[in-house]
């Protein structure tokens, strides 16, 4: 008699323990956040993602009183701020503001120590305006030229990393109208100096890394890798346009696997109505970038998919 009434205490005592525990979660669901909150943006101040950031947890700390702040850890393109985020607790206190890269391509080529499903996203929010740029003063003004000028002259590539997107992208362009980089190289910045001291001859960044010296016209766009032409640049031409290659570059929100629902909700919330601020819509109008929200459903069937583009696109450029 004593084995089943042991049997029986210890499962009250388990079942207890669950039911404490699914309380627990729900209670710090409903008061979230009740601790200060980091967005962690995995790249060097400055650039869209982050100034993006910035304005969502300047709307989360309005909203909610407690504060948020954006912590910038760049390193291994991006892999490193991604890994604190997997590595933190699943309670919505550490989001991840991630480029397409960091829950594809990264993960494909095997340089994340995270798996695919380290992350639930939150929601996507930008198309980056990422461009083609050279000095102005180049001998070539359009991506055809530049292969043309490439087949016998030595042409270096800054990028931001061989798993990036954007650097896959630009070699299977090169590939297509068939010519190759002399050299290339990594950076966690592809700003106006890159090109002014001659670390690289081209360099594949964001508008708004380089508005100053695209004021000055002291550097020049060769194509953009958009859907749409950019509104501040609309004679130059789109990837697509000059290759037929059509892929977008985004930026979401993404939190541990195990976040509350509740919790990815009200981050999702906030997120949305700091998006539909004077400030993003005036950055949208200075870069050509293209802000927006999509929700944590579509924005999981998006990253399925261009998952299965990052494994394509890692088999053609080997």
């Amino acid at each position: 008699m004593k084995k089943p009434f042991s049997f029986a205490l210890k499962a009250l005592a388990a079942s207890t323990i669950v039911i404490s525990s699914m309380a627990s979660t729900a209670s710090f669901a409903a008061d979230y956040p009740n601790r200060p909150v980091k967005f962690i943006v995995p790249w060097p101040p400055g650039d869209l993602e982050d100034v993006l950031t910035r304005v969502i947890a300047e709307e989360m700390s309005k909203e909610t009183g407690v504060p948020a702040s954006v912590v910038n850890k760049p390193g291994g393109g991006g892999v490193l701020g991604a890994t604190t985020v997997a590595q933190s607790r699943p309670d919505g206190s550490v989001i991840g503001s991630f480029v397409v890269d960091l829950v594809t391509s990264q993960v494909v080529g095997g340089n994340a120590p995270y798996a695919e499903d380290a992350f639930v996203p939150v929601g996507i929010f930008l198309d980056y305006p990422f461009v083609l740029a050279v000095k102005s003063d180049a001998p070539y003004n359009t991506l055809p030229e530049l292969a043309e000028y490439a087949k016998t002259h030595d042409v270096s590539l800054g990028h931001f990393g061989y798993e990036a997107t954007p650097t896959a992208i630009t070699f299977q362009a090169a590939k297509k109208l068939g010519f190759k980089f002399a050299s290339d190289s990594a950076f966690d910045a592809l700003d106006c100096s890159v090109l002014a001291n001659g670390d690289a001859q081209v360099i594949n960044t964001t508008t708004q890394q380089i508005l100053p010296c695209l004021d000055s016209k002291d550097v020049k766009v060769l194509t953009s890798f958009t859907f749409q032409r950019l509104s501040i640049l609309p004679d130059v031409p789109t990837l697509n346009e000059e290759t037929g290659i059509s892929q977008t570059l985004w930026n979401g929100l993404f939190v541990k696997k195990g976040t509350p629902q509740p919790i990815i909700d009200k981050i999702a919330s906030i997120a949305e109505t700091a998006l539909q601020s004077s400030d993003v819509l005036k950055l949208q109008e200075n870069t050509g970038a293209s802000v927006y929200w999509t929700n944590e459903k579509n924005a999981q069937k998006l990253i399925e998919h261009d998952f299965e583009n990052a494994k394509r696109l890692a088999a053609e450029t080997k």
